[in-house]
């Protein structure tokens, strides 16, 4: 920057005690706006943004970078292992294993349909390809042939690889995807990692080109298959499966993520009575006595409150869960329009487990299935899901819950009852020590009304 020194005139009061003024000098410093620098502020206005894409807060934007805050607690949980999906991870030495082999998968898929040719495939996602760049939060900085061929190559590896999966295709003997057993639990989750997808218009459109009519009475869906890929960790019914047919979502975690939100509350309400609060954990609602059961439902999301008991769905929490937790909640809290299910019930359970002792009795009650390790590894990882995520209580689908469980905890009577049904019949042991206390009271009442008795009207 610029400084100019201008000498000014200026009236100064030289003796207090006298009226005579005389004139001394004032330096004034005037500041002055450095040209080149300038001239840099206006072009870096002019230019618009080269990381966070412009599409970034429309709601046709739905592959983001997940937010660094769940990264640093988390870690690598939101990146994948063996292969890379779309062009966030597209490229990294750690990945060419499976890079390599997407290749392959594309030849044997091109020999086996003969038509459409490689051509043909990039000619029909061509036209897609500005739709599909406004589905990335980040500028994607490949060229339209570049981009293109990352779709179609990534695009068809993932429906080959559903197809084998689905046994509509058979792999070959000794395709090492399917013969080395760790591969597939590292496909299932890198394929729900938010950083690693495609959008899935660019998967149906591969995905009607690629039907052959080979596949008979026995075709189905790209949703279906997708659906039956991951039941691979899932195992839920084959007609849960079934009813998903025609479900559509932004892409593959979209997808599984939509489909174990009910069909009823696809869209969140709220209450319209007094706001909402955070709930206690497990072992602090049972000593208000509340009670928790396990029921069937088609998805761990149906958690409902009648008379004093929490009914929870059975919810398995192993690698694969922790993976799809984890990305669906960093999905809800990027996406503009993304009604924040999981978000909901992962904050519920973070507000229900704080210790190993609150795991131990959801697990002892069959609504928690524990394949990820000890107790505590369980309460800690549920605790960190529930770290830094924002909703609105009082705008979620387990508003009212919320609500009905923290009004049954104040309730003071409901403590007392507990207390008592605690201390003295939670144990065999303590409800024997409590009726032989119970009978010693009876007999010792009993002793002194025939005493009193015979006192009073002797033979």
């Amino acid at each position: 920057m610029d400084y100019r020194n201008i000498v000014t005139p200026q009236s100064q009061e030289i003796d207090m005690g006298s009226n005579s003024n005389e004139e001394a000098d004032h330096v004034v410093t005037i500041w002055e706006v450095n040209k080149s620098r300038l001239s840099s502020m206006h072009q870096k206005l002019s230019e618009p943004p080269t990381i966070l894409s412009l599409a970034a807060g429309r709601s046709s934007c739905s592959i983001f970078r997940v937010p660094e805050s769940l990264i640093e607690i988390n870690g690598r949980s939101y990146q994948p292992h063996i292969v890379s999906i779309g062009p966030y991870h597209h490229g990294q030495r750690r990945l060419q294993m499976i890079q390599q082999y997407k290749w392959r998968y594309l030849g044997l898929l091109l020999s086996r349909t003969k038509t459409p040719t490689l051509e043909d495939y990039l000619k029909a996602i061509e036209p897609l390809e500005s739709r599909a760049r406004e589905c990335y939060s980040e500028i994607i900085p490949f060229g339209k042939d570049e981009f293109v061929e990352m779709m179609v190559l990534d695009g068809c590896f993932i429906i080959e690889l559903f197809r084998k999966v689905g046994k509509l295709v058979t792999p070959e003997p000794d395709d090492p995807l399917f013969t080395m057993a760790w591969v597939s639990a590292f496909f299932l989750r890198d394929l729900l990692c938010l950083e690693n997808q495609i959008p899935f218009f660019i998967l149906e459109r591969l995905f009607e080109l690629t039907e052959t009519s080979d596949e008979g009475e026995d075709r189905r869906s790209l949703s279906s298959l997708a659906l039956e890929f991951f039941n691979m960790s899932l195992q839920r019914p084959d007609e849960q499966i079934e009813k998903h047919k025609n479900l559509v979502g932004k892409h593959l975690l979209d997808l599984l993520r939509s489909s174990f939100i009910p069909g009823d509350q696809l869209y969140e309400s709220g209450t319209d009575n007094s706001p909402s609060h955070i709930i206690h954990c497990v072992t602090k609602l049972r000593s208000a006595g509340i009670k928790f059961k396990s029921t069937k439902a088609e998805s761990f999301l149906l958690v409902k409150f009648r008379r004093g008991v929490i009914e929870m769905p059975t919810v398995t929490i192993d690698d694969f869960m922790v993976s799809f937790f984890l990305n669906s909640v960093a999905y809800e809290q990027c996406h503009k329009n993304c009604p924040k299910h999981i978000t909901t019930y992962a904050t519920f359970l973070d507000c229900l487990l704080n210790t190993s002792k609150d795991v131990e009795i959801l697990c002892e009650r069959n609504i928690i299935e524990n394949y990820f390790g000890t107790d505590a590894e369980v309460a800690r990882f549920v605790n960190k899901i529930g770290k830094d995520v924002t909703f609105d209580i009082n705008y979620c689908y387990l508003s009212k819950l919320f609500s009905e469980v923290h009004a049954y905890y104040k309730n003071d009577l409901h403590v007392q009852c507990a207390s008592l049904r605690y201390t003295y019949f939670d144990t065999p042991w303590s409800f024997i020590s409590a009726m032989a206390a119970f009978v010693l009271l009876l007999l010792t009442l009993a002793q002194t009304f025939f005493t009193i008795y015979a006192y009073l009207y002797p033979r």
